[in-house]
């Protein structure tokens, strides 16, 4: 469903992305791991041609993203970090726009935001306006937005930043409903090890714009002989996961904890 060859993203002389070959099967549930500054908001913002690749190329459900970008779009869903639900609006407001966005038939398109306020567990919740919604709420609701047209792929870009414990597990039986209801190919990025260990069949550890190891989380640690993802992202970065947190992320981080609540 994701393959890329010699993906590569450069700015100036900063290489952001470099050179990166990589698979990922339909149904997956893949997670690309790194501090902040590796390269994978990069990575993913490229493969859903939101950013131009500098070099070699990509292909999202059969589809170029260079030459075929409005077929990509058409095949995937993109839940960014920032918010993309408008608080002023109620829930059943939100996915009618979004599905008038995704050019789903009129004929279908309240049956298809009901379908998914049952299924993200939104329904007793319609009629409110979204800036009274918990955290865990406002996500559930983002990514019912961003699956409204069933995408073959969806993009998750730190899924459960800001979210408490409770709020964090939802959003992981939502992931593997999607996964199993519907064989969507998930790809996410995450800070949270534990997350990654629980949610992907592989990962991807970025470091310096490289993927510089690939695997299922088991198979990684019985590789390093780690009891955890923590020490396998150590042993292959040199960094401990306090490494993701300079001041300006930690700032984001918060902002974003703030707004879910």
């Amino acid at each position: 469903m994701i393959e890329t060859r010699g993906l590569t993203k450069s700015f100036g002389e900063l290489v952001a992305v470099d050179h990166i070959d990589l698979d990922v099967a339909e149904g997956e549930v893949f997670g690309l791991l790194g501090p902040n500054g590796a390269g994978k908001t990069t990575t993913i913002k490229m493969l859903n041609t939101i950013l131009p690749p500098t070099a070699g190329s990509a292909r999202v459900d059969g589809h170029d993203i260079i030459r075929q970008q409005a077929q990509v779009r058409a095949s995937m869903g993109y839940v960014p970090q920032m918010l993309s639900a408008d608080g002023s609006l109620t829930a059943f407001e939100n996915l009618l726009i979004f599905a008038k966005l995704y050019d789903i038939p009129r004929t279908t398109r309240v049956e298809r935001v009901d379908e998914a306020l049952r299924f993200m567990g939104l329904d007793e919740a319609r009629d409110r306006l979204v800036r009274t919604f918990s955290g865990g709420m406002i996500r559930r609701l983002e990514i019912a937005q961003s699956t409204l047209h069933r995408p073959r792929v969806l993009f998750l870009d730190e899924p459960t930043i800001g979210l408490d414990p409770g709020a964090r597990r939802t959003v992981w039986q939502l992931v593997e409903r999607l996964r199993d209801d519907f064989h969507t190919t998930v790809f996410l990025t995450t800070h949270l090890m534990e997350e990654a260990d629980a949610l992907c069949h592989r990962v991807g550890i970025m470091h310096k714009g490289k993927i510089v190891a690939l695997g299922a989380p088991s198979k990684l640690k019985s590789d390093t002989g780690s009891q955890s993802l923590d020490e396998v992202f150590m042993h292959f970065t040199g960094e401990g996961v306090e490494a993701f947190g300079s001041y300006r992320d930690i700032e984001r981080t918060r902002k974003t904890a703030r707004r879910l609540g």
